[in-house]
């Protein structure tokens, strides 16, 4: 697809985000508790180191510490992921895909209980290649008496499931 220079803006309230996160990591920590090759799951979205890191889960198994970065995300009827290329466009402020230090970003679709499991740095390498293909969108999220405004791509699932290898699907 071409990208273009249009961009849709679409206005999200900062509550609906807080509760999209907020399901999706409960859910995902739950998951990841479930599994047998668990040994813990510390969750450090609160913590400021991590937070500079744009991580917001540590998971340890039996091979070791696992770094995670959730995204929640409730439209899934789009078949995209959302990779955001810019978290505040008003301070110039990066998007997290484009510096989390995380392990994987796992990418949850809240409504459907569907995660993907995408392996990083691989993931964003190969978005930074293609990028320029995938339609540009931005939401604004109203706070306080002002505003600021996220950017990024539409990624049609399909194609970053194929062309990247190591991405995996899990019905939660």
């Amino acid at each position: 697809m071409n990208g273009g220079t249009k961009t849709m803006t679409y206005a999200y309230s900062m509550d609906d985000a807080v509760q999209v996160a907020n399901q999706a990591a409960t859910d995902i920590e739950a998951w990841l508790w479930s599994k047998s090759e668990t040994i813990s799951v510390v969750n450090v979205e609160d913590d400021p180191d991590y937070q500079r890191r744009d991580v917001d889960l540590i998971w340890t198994t039996h091979s070791g510490e696992i770094l995670i970065e959730i995204k929640g995300d409730r439209w899934n009827k789009t078949r995209n992921l959302f990779f955001e290329t810019h978290s505040n466009l008003e301070k110039g402020t990066p998007g997290c895909f484009m510096y989390t230090e995380a392990d994987w970003l796992f990418y949850y679709f809240v409504n459907t209980r569907q995660l993907y499991k995408l392996p990083m740095p691989k993931t964003r390498e190969w978005f930074l290649i293609t990028m320029k293909r995938f339609r540009e969108r931005s939401t604004t999220t109203p706070v306080g008496g002002s505003h600021y405004t996220t950017v990024g791509r539409l990624v049609p699932i399909t194609t970053v499931m194929l062309e990247v290898a190591g991405i995996k699907m899990e019905q939660l």
